[in-house]
């Protein structure tokens, strides 16, 4: 059992951390480190995980497991300064921060491996233990790990978990291969086990809160973990990491430029938030929150109506084809939106957002009613219809962007738009991606905004300003509407357009 008096002997300042990477997908990674982050908070370790890329299901894993708010770093939408400064907030009171890569080691956009998990272990110098498959080879793996090793002198792994380990043997000299030819340590050996999976569909792992046993499956990758690995090991590789690095702020790019001059209003958000629509950025929140807004969740399959005083609606991603049959159930829901969209309430929806806008959604054979705000249908396909990175421009048919800015972005579905109407404006030009059509994304229509595009807020941070702007103008005529119709003058501020710098 790990010491928590050797824990503490660590200092704050050196931010104990590990990065979990592997030479290729699907080498048990997400499962290792599942186990691992409960194992460590089982023992009463404030423990900080973080996850790599833009992904929202393995950082929920990460959150039940860990007992703490997964955050992700991701280099295509942050600066060097924000993925050091992401780790160095979030760590300031935990024990041990543990960060997942994303695919293989040096798997990244193009030849020099940008956006790669090896990119952003150099850039936060942050030590990595690799994660082997270790299937069907003893002394080869050696070779393989020396290759991972001498690839990139920059990367430093400091050690080895080998998985899916058949016998004693197997296991004996695997690790005396690796011990001896790379000179590092191999922390840990898990046997072949069937159980040591999550289900899975078409955009990756089911997520947690679909899964009555979530907890049950925790506790049992943390006792294999346990009986496994050398949790101690692992925790003073961890606390071996160096300071990270501080790099100069040469571009200001998070919301700390942003600040509301008039604080005598505070609109109301809505967000949707529940099993059908669960892909959000905690950062996209608090954002919002920063910028003076008041956040009120909202469940699509539960309630019956939005909050009446709410002054703009924030519909993310996640999985509505498998919840169609359920929101196709809450008609009053759904008619309460549109009707909502229809007298000018700011809405923002991403992927699965948008497709709970439209019309309906196919699923097979089978049709299911939506929202019907927006008139078109989506059509759920075998294959992902965009996947990957996306930059988009924004147009002059919206009011959510300043037109001409560039939208850092990623989309991920297996879903694509039928039957739009052609008289449909849009609010992106695709530079890269595909959005709806692989042209244009962001269907606009009176105040809603709908794409397929995902954003995070360090990336965009326009994107919440303006998004705070429509709510407190929506918020100010509701006043003044107020005043007309009741003659209530307690009303009146100074009811100027409000600034946000």
């Amino acid at each position: 059992m790990v010491s928590l008096t050797d824990m503490n002997e660590c200092s704050i300042n050196n931010v104990p951390r590990l990065v979990i990477g592997a030479p290729q997908g699907r080498s048990g990674k997400t499962t290792f480190t599942l186990g691992l982050l409960r194992a460590f908070a089982r023992q009463g370790m404030a423990v900080q995980p973080f996850k790599k890329g833009p992904d929202y299901i393995d950082a929920s894993w990460h959150t039940a497991a860990a007992r703490c708010t997964c955050r992700n770093l991701d280099s295509f939408f942050m600066n060097k300064h924000e993925l050091c400064k992401s780790i160095s907030n979030q760590a300031l009171d935990k024990s041990i921060t543990i960060i997942e890569g994303a695919m293989g080691l040096y798997d990244g956009l193009d030849l020099s491996g940008s956006s790669s998990t090896a990119e952003i272990a150099k850039i936060t110098r942050s030590p990595v233990l690799l994660v082997v498959d270790a299937t069907r080879m003893t002394r080869s793996v050696a070779a393989m790990v020396m290759g991972y090793q001498h690839f990139d002198s920059d990367v430093q792994i400091v050690g080895v978990v080998l998985n899916k380990v058949a016998r004693p043997r197997h296991e004996k000299m695997a690790r005396a291969a690796i011990e001896e030819f790379c000179k590092i340590p191999v922390v840990g050996a898990i046997p072949k086990d069937i159980n040591l999976c999550i289900p899975d569909r078409h955009l990756g792992l089911v997520t947690n809160g679909e899964i009555d046993e979530t907890e049950t499956l925790l506790d049992y990758f943390a006792d294999v973990i346990c009986e496994h690995v050398d949790l101690k090991e692992v925790l003073r590789l961890a606390q071996n990491a160096p300071q990270l690095p501080q790099f100069p702020q040469t571009i200001v790019s998070n919301l700390a430029k942003y600040s509301i001059i008039d604080k005598s209003i505070t609109p109301k958000i809505g967000v949707i938030q529940d099993t059908a629509f669960s892909f959000y950025y905690p950062e996209n929140i608090e954002s919002l929150k920063a910028l003076g807004a008041d956040i009120v969740l909202i469940n699509s399959l539960i309630d019956s109506q939005l909050p009446e005083d709410i002054d703009a609606l924030y519909i993310g991603g996640g999985f509505p084809e498998v919840f169609a049959a359920k929101l196709e159930e809450n008609k009053l829901l759904r008619a309460n939106i549109r009707r909502a969209g229809e007298m000018g309430l700011p809405i923002y929806a991403e992927c699965g957002g948008l497709m709970y806008l439209g019309r309906s959604i196919q699923v097979s054979s089978q049709n299911y009613e939506m929202v019907g705000l927006l008139p078109f249908d989506t059509q759920m396909e075998a294959k992902p219809q965009g996947h990957g990175y996306t930059l988009m421009e924004a147009t002059t048919n919206q009011s959510w962007f300043a037109d001409g800015t560039v939208i850092k972005g990623h989309e991920f579905h297996n879903s694509r738009i039928v039957n739009l109407s052609p008289d449909m404006k849009f609010g992106y030009k695709v530079q890269r991606g595909h959005g709806i059509n692989g042209q244009n994304d962001g269907i606009c229509y009176k105040n809603v905004f709908a794409a397929y595009n995902h954003i995070h807020v360090l990336g965009s941070p326009e994107w919440a300003e303006g998004m705070v702007k429509l709510a407190m103008n929506y918020c100010r005529k509701k006043w003044i509407q107020t005043e007309k119709l009741t003659g209530d003058c307690d009303y009146r501020h100074e009811l100027n357009n409000p600034q946000v710098i």
